[in-house]
């Protein structure tokens, strides 16, 4: 049986339109025609697409606010290779330009379910899939109970638990299902203007263009032609000006070349950089982002401000649809971690390494990846610390020393135990 079959299920018996806040029917068309059409804008899209595609996706369990990972979970190794054909780049990058661009994204998880010793249901994850439906509609049981149907290009129905659906949302605030604006969609009116804007601007800048390389001059005969023969006369010389490598143009008595001074009206770069910010502002990206000319403090500013919120939404999203109340309850949940400390130049690192060592807060292997360096097999899980570090409780005793008797007694049990 195929992950199509699988996903592809009937429509529950005796449902109903789940009931709204606002009292609309919840259907909702997806996507309307591509409003991102500026190229300005799709730079920036993609700069918040290929940061959130380093992202690992990683199961832990939180243990006394402890993390812990959990590296041979079924839902660590789905994470790990999602389907037969998406790697886990290419599955966040996918479900990120979905969400971007339509303001939601839906991933179905592949799994099987079977009855556990104790008589609960166990479920086992095998595949995700982030999928593209053109219609979606939410509908309910008669016991309340939340389903969600899909419509696709190809025809294809299918009718899910929304428990069983990984649905991430993008300015959601206004619909009670879905992000966006009522209609469950983007709301470009605001960007349309700017983008319609930036398009003008650059029209603009290719008319001017053209035009200064419309006429470069006038020529005068001085003597009367009629119409062939000044035609003829404006052929002569255009094989002239072709065929001359030298940069000087001969013309006899009978004729004169006056140049024509440009004067072409450019659009001012600080305008055109205005206009690039306002679009940019839309999304969170700053200039320097989109360029690539950033400090760390930039980039920085640039994480706390677009990145982290969505990478909150999205382990939120993951958490609450791949695990149980129960299993939610012992402290397991999905975590999208940054692999790399990109905020951190070699100085920093340095630093960092220096003042988690003596506590024993690093593995050795932890400490070469930091620095590019490929991990050692003999130094799997090993963690130094320093003994120069003791319980504050314990410090006065530590210095002063414990009594002479006490002491040797520590000896004599030393002895019998040697």
């Amino acid at each position: 049986m195929s992950w199509l079959d699988r996903l592809f299920k009937r429509k529950p018996k005796n449902t109903k339109a789940a009931m709204t806040l606002n009292g609309w029917f919840p259907d909702y068309v997806q996507w309307g025609a591509d409003a991102y059409n500026s190229v300005v804008v799709q730079q920036a899209l993609k700069c918040i697409v290929d940061e959130m595609k380093k992202l690992n996706p990683v199961h832990v369990r939180m243990v006394n606010a402890d993390p812990t990972t959990v590296r041979d979970s079924d839902r660590q190794k789905m994470l790990n290779n999602p389907n037969p054909i998406m790697t886990t780049s290419e599955l966040i990058e996918k479900t990120m330009w979905l969400l971007l661009l339509n303001y939601n994204a839906f991933l179905i998880p592949v799994y099987r379910q079977y009855t556990g010793a104790n008589g609960e249901l166990v479920r086992t994850y095998e595949q995700l899939y982030p999928i593209q439906p053109t219609e979606v509609q939410f509908i309910e049981d008669a016991s309340g109970r939340l389903f969600v149907s899909f419509w696709f290009m190809n025809g294809y129905k299918t009718t899910i638990a929304y428990e069983d659906v990984i649905h991430l949302k993008y300015n959601y605030s206004v619909n009670q299902f879905m992000g966006g604006d009522l209609d469950g969609q983007p709301n470009h009116k605001a960007l349309d203007k700017t983008v319609a804007l930036s398009e003008e601007l650059l029209k603009g800048v290719a008319k001017a263009m053209k035009a200064s390389y419309a006429v470069n001059g006038v020529v005068h005969y001085n003597s009367l032609m009629d119409e062939g023969k000044t035609e003829k006369a404006l052929q002569e010389l255009e094989r002239k000006l072709q065929n001359n490598e030298s940069g000087f143009l001969p013309l006899d008595l009978k004729a004169s070349f006056t140049p024509l001074e440009r004067r072409t009206s450019i659009v001012d770069p600080s305008v055109l950089k205005f206009v690039d910010e306002m679009l940019l502002r839309n999304f969170g990206v700053p200039l320097c982002i989109l360029t690539g000319d950033y400090s760390k403090e930039q980039y920085e500013a640039f994480f706390q401000k677009t990145l982290e919120p969505l990478i909150k939404s999205i382990s939120e999203a993951f958490t609450k649809k791949l695990f149980s109340d129960r299993e939610r309850s012992f402290g397991n949940c999905i975590k999208f971690l940054p692999r790399d400390l990109i905020f951190m130049s070699i100085d920093q690192k340095i630093k960092l390494v220096e003042l988690l060592s003596p506590t024993g807060s690093m593995t050795e292997n932890e400490k070469r990846v930091i620095f590019g360096l490929q991990p050692l097999p003999e130094l799997e899980g090993q963690r130094f610390m320093s003994l120069n570090w003791i319980n504050a409780n314990n410090a006065a005793q530590y210095q002063v020393g414990k009594p002479e008797e006490t002491k040797v007694d520590i000896v004599d049990e030393e002895k019998e135990v040697i």
